[in-house]
């Protein structure tokens, strides 16, 4: 796998986005990316459910993943913010579902985005992991 760093500027603002063999932000900030940093770092295929319960009972090798997704995730949420400042941030999809999530990143923020603080809260939808689908659907009927 071959990281990129790059600089991007956005009507002033300058942030950093990592692409990793150029694939976006998106394929590695969701479950089947988190399954697939695990097996690059350690050979070893797993979905994101075990990875995620792993790094919960203490598994060294799945918190190391877990922290490293969780980086990169306070990264790409800080150029948002950094950008928009939106009054909150809702996360959805399988992800939305590790606990892990709301307890940590709030303290990983402050750290990439501007003036060093985020006020920022982050919450799970409404809906969990089935907002997609039901936004879909809502959008299919309308």
């Amino acid at each position: 796998m071959q990281n990129w760093l790059t600089g991007i500027d956005l009507g002033g603002t300058k942030t950093e986005v990592i692409l990793l063999d150029n694939q976006s932000n998106e394929t590695f900030l969701s479950g089947t990316g988190l399954s697939l940093t695990h097996k690059l770092r350690t050979g070893q295929q797993l979905p994101a459910h075990a990875i995620v319960e792993n790094a919960r009972n203490g598994d060294p090798q799945a918190t190391e993943t877990l922290h490293e997704y969780l980086e990169h995730l306070a990264r790409g949420l800080a150029a948002v913010i950094n950008l928009i400042d939106p009054d909150i941030i809702v996360l959805g999809g399988g992800m939305s579902n590790a606990e892990q999530l709301y307890r940590e990143l709030p303290a990983k923020l402050p750290g990439y985005v501007f003036g060093g603080e985020c006020d920022t809260p982050i919450v799970r939808a409404v809906h969990g992991d089935s907002s997609g689908v039901r936004g879909a659907a809502w959008l299919a009927n309308t």
